[in-house]
């Protein structure tokens, strides 16, 4: 089951899409199985950038994936088919992403917080 973060009461003045908008987070960090070689093309749904291939052999454009995964994913079933556990921790650190993505999992899987600790 995905856990999706509220909305507020109504957007403010002067606040981005990114404050507003929900965002999933799997509830079992153990359910991300995804790929984690080979190449993939994301539905464009997930990615309309016209770079919907990604090479995952290629770290910048697997790191780029999870990016794109964790930013635009709607159902549980995105995150699960395109994620993989173990990858997701050992790129956490090193992934760009709107703060709201980061804190909601955080939030939700210490083991991500943990990880940007020991790191810095």
């Amino acid at each position: 089951m995905a856990k999706l973060t509220e909305p507020g009461p109504g957007a403010p003045r002067g606040s981005r899409y990114a404050d507003q908008r929900p965002y999933v987070v799997i509830e079992e960090f153990g359910e991300l199985d995804g790929p984690i070689t080979g190449q993939v093309v994301l539905s464009r749904r997930l990615d309309w950038s016209g770079r919907a291939r990604y090479d995952l052999d290629n770290p910048r454009r697997l790191a780029s994936m999870y990016e794109t995964v964790l930013r635009e994913a709607t159902t549980t079933e995105d995150l699960q088919l395109w994620l993989s556990g173990p990858t997701l921790l050992r790129l956490w650190n090193s992934l760009v992403l709107p703060p709201q993505v980061r804190l909601a999992w955080e939030a939700k899987h210490p083991v991500l917080a943990e990880a940007r600790r020991a790191a810095a």
